[in-house]
């Protein structure tokens, strides 16, 4: 089923019209309006009302074919300058797909006659789940497909629903949509013809229907009002992929679009000549030399080609412009010439430069002085500060050195989005130098090999950024040693509201941490968002009147008005220590970094019933498990119980990239989705009680949340394009577990109860598990089901 566009106004029933002619006359002065439209748009948001009038119906919608024809699309009003797409498949499962795959017309008295619609076909059904949400009651519906005259083909639909009289769509209204049709079919193809002349590069978007013209004309208002480019604009306003505004820009230009590489090759002999100012200024660059020629990136490859400044800089060659896009344009240069407007990593050079600039390496039997020697030279200090670099620009969390015997090359590899990826190798002979300079840049002991050492760079001494960096040192076989380096996020924290919680978690959340006093913790293995939440729960509570304090080790997330202390067990000040501090220091709320031994926790859950509201964070794998934990630390579970507002379980999955595809998902696909959202809630009171009735509520509840007009729900499955790395992946998202501490489940913790009852009494209160948030943001699009299941394995 599908929800109508309009709403038309009062109009004469057409069984009572004088005669056959009136119908004529006004079905001619709908024709007269669809040839006068601008454009599809306007004949599916103005002249649709005219149609739908002149058929005496309820509602009306026309729908053009897909580009890629696998469907059918219409548009609706959202707002005053807003509009918004209506998708449908064209299979089988609804009416207009029936239509538009079998380019027949279909009249139907009553949508929910089974036995009507079966006559059609078997695999013909009505979804009612629109109607019941709406309380609109769909019962006649007449639809037509729009045919090109020449060839047959598809081009659209009409579907009519509901005539006014309650009648069936009767001959005369059968016969005049057929005349729509055939007049739709006409207007479509003459608004596909390219345009005659083109005044803005931009303008291929909506001849391609990637965007309506009062969508362009709308964000070209957006980008004049607020000083901004164009394409800026179009990209993070309204959405348009990059890739896809390359290829707008390569049909006006009329040369090949070139996206951004991350792995391209740096044409060294060609950008000899070239300063990235210079570049950066003109807008084009040699990106490769080919058979056919050389190949320029341009911005504006027609007004390069009239100065004929290339020729003039590359006479022997013959040239083959490209265009990209501005932000790919910048990545490229940055690319070829090293990232960041800032001088200094400008001027640090490129890394392979690096390596291949190293002094010849050390002998694998080299003394520390050698070492320490090698570890200053000045083109090794270059490459330790340019891995930092690269790893801060490529958003990466952690930089692991791993150092092999013999001649092995020492690799160095980069974690992203939770995944570990090669960076790098250098020599054998450098690897106990490389460790020794990052020993130096953290004032540990360089002559001390047989110990794990932990310390702390502050870059700002040594590179152009000003970033901090957690290392820790592990000895490894054949007396080496590793180094991984945690890049902290400093900065400020991320507003709770966008910190990925679904409706119903960000409610309870907010409830909870209202309270006056009490205890809540975050807990989760390491890397998986603790701090950050914490951070941005204390964000939301940090106010004029608020006095919070927080214990870190280290201090990564800074903000105004929070007195922040940073660890330091040399001098004494652990946990416990300020803790105690704390308590003397009139503090309204306390953020405890980790909560690892009996004394903090005791500590913790004494100051939360003294008036106080705690955080803390545990290494714990789910919420219910957390109680058990901090219970088999030796806590009084009645004082623990008292103290305790609610535990948050979290995990971060991989987002899927924008380049993601868009699928509707078969039954079959919801069945396994569903099957493995209610695993964990077959002891519940209401699965024990009606098994098949919660299963069903559940399934109504994501198609209203989460389907479209006709039911269906759209999945999404990972792309691959420059920006992923063909991954299909970019960024990560958190999934949630909110276990509330309500009544029942503080007996349960005072009754020593096992996990298993404590997940039953959660899940009974509304909890979702890690698994079921997931799925949710699976059906959200944010995800999918197999990066649900790597972090939510039992």
């Amino acid at each position: 089923m599908n929800i109508s566009i309009i709403t038309p106004g009062p109009s004469a029933d057409i069984s009572d019209m004088s005669s056959k002619l009136d119908f004529s006359k006004n079905l001619q002065v709908v024709t007269n309006k669809i040839h006068a439209a601008n454009d599809i748009d306007e004949i599916m948001l103005e002249v649709s009302k005219n149609i739908c009038t002149l058929f005496n119906a309820d509602r009306l919608t026309i729908y053009s074919l897909s580009e890629d024809k696998t469907f059918i699309t219409s548009r609706i009003k959202t707002g005053l300058d807003s509009c918004q797409d209506l998708k449908l498949p064209i299979t089988e499962h609804s009416i207009a797909g029936y239509v538009s795959l079998n380019k027949v017309l279909v009249n139907l008295k009553d949508v929910y006659d089974k036995n009507e619609l079966k006559q059609l076909s078997p695999h013909l059904s009505f979804l009612h789940e629109v109607d019941k949400r709406t309380g609109y009651r769909t019962k006649q519906m007449l639809v037509a497909p729009i045919l090109n005259a020449d060839d047959g083909a598809l081009m659209g639909v009409v579907q009519v629903i509901n005539s006014k009289d309650d009648r069936p769509f009767s001959a005369l209204v059968v016969e005049g949509i057929n005349e729509i049709c055939q007049t739709l079919a006409i207007a479509f193809k003459q608004r596909q013809k390219p345009f005659q002349l083109l005044k803005s590069k931009y303008d291929y978007l909506v001849l391609d229907a990637i965007m309506s013209a009062a969508e362009f004309e709308l964000a070209t208002r957006s980008a004049r009002k607020k000083e901004r480019d164009l394409e800026d604009v179009l990209i993070d306003e309204f959405q348009i992929r990059v890739p896809i505004i390359g290829r707008a820009l390569a049909s006006f230009f009329k040369v090949a679009y070139e996206p951004y590489k991350a792995d391209r090759v740096r044409p060294s002999d060609q950008l000899r000549s070239l300063k990235k100012d210079y570049v950066l200024n003109n807008g084009w660059l040699p990106i490769d030399e080919t058979e056919a020629g050389l190949v320029i990136l341009a911005l504006d490859p027609e007004k390069i080609k009239s100065l004929r400044i290339v020729n003039s800089i590359f006479p022997k060659y013959k040239v083959i412009y490209s265009v990209c896009t501005k932000r790919e344009f910048k990545n490229t240069v940055d690319l070829f010439y090293g990232g960041n407007h800032n001088t200094e990593i400008d001027n640090m050079g490129n890394i392979n430069e690096m390596l291949s600039g190293l002094p010849e390496g050390l002998d694998d039997d080299a003394d520390e002085l050698d070492e320490a020697s090698a570890a200053s030279d000045n083109e090794l200090v270059k490459l330790v500060n340019r891995i930092i670099v690269d790893a801060y620009k490529m958003g990466v969390s952690d930089i692991h050195v791993e150092p092999y015997p013999g001649k092995e090359k020492t690799r160095i590899r980069f974690r992203k989005d939770g995944s570990l990826m090669s960076y790098i190798e250098i020599p054998a002979s450098y690897r106990n130098p490389l460790v020794t300079r990052i020993k130096i840049m953290c004032d540990l002991d360089i002559s001390e090999k047989r110990r794990p050492q932990d310390g702390k760079i502050r870059f700002r001494k040594f590179g152009p950024l000003d970033i901090e960096l957690r290392v820790a040192t592990i000895p490894s076989a054949g007396g080496l040693e590793d180094v991984v380096m945690r890049l902290l996020s400093a900065g400020e924290p991320i507003p709770l509201d966008k910190m990925g919680f679904t409706e119903h978690n960000l409610q309870a959340l907010k409830s909870i941490i209202s309270k006056p006093y009490g205890l809540f913790f975050v807990c989760g293995p390491t890397g998986s968002g603790k701090t950050t939440t914490l951070h941005s729960i204390l964000k939301h509570l940090n106010r004029a009147e608020t006095k919070i304090w927080t214990a870190e080790d280290p201090v990564e997330i800074t903000q105004k008005g929070l007195r922040q202390v940073q660890m330091n067990a040399k001098a004494g000040l652990t946990f416990p220590v300020v803790m105690k501090s704390f308590l003397r220091a009139d503090p309204d709320i306390i953020m405890v970094g980790e909560m690892r031994d009996r004394e903090t926790t005791s500590l913790g859950i004494e100051a939360s019933l003294t008036g106080h509201l705690v955080f803390a964070t545990l290494h714990t794998n789910s919420a219910p498990e957390s109680v058990i934990r901090l219970l088999d630390m030796g806590m009084d579970p009645f004082n623990f119980a008292d103290a305790l507002l609610g535990i948050l379980a979290q995990r971060l999955a991989k987002r899927l990239c924008s380049c993601k595809t868009a699928y509707v998902a078969s039954e079959h696909e919801i069945k396994a989705l569903l099957t493995e959202y209610c695993e964990e809630l077959q002891h519940i009171e209401r699965f024990k009680t009606d098994r098949d009735g919660a299963y069903q509520a559940i399934k109504a509840d994501w198609i209203k949340q989460y389907g479209d007009e006709q039911g269906a729900i759209t999945l999404y499955k990972p792309g691959g394009c420059d920006r992923c790395v063909n991954s299909g992946f970019a960024g990560r998202v958190a999934l949630h577990e909110l276990m509330i501490g309500s009544d029942l489940l503080k007996k349960n913790i005072q009754e020593h109860a096992r996990v298993a009852e404590m997940l039953v009494t959660a899940l009974g209160d509304g909890m979702r598990t890690l698994k079921q948030d997931g799925i949710e943001k699976v059906l959200q699009g944010i995800t999918d089901i197999h990066q649900v299941r790597v972090v939510c394995i039992k």
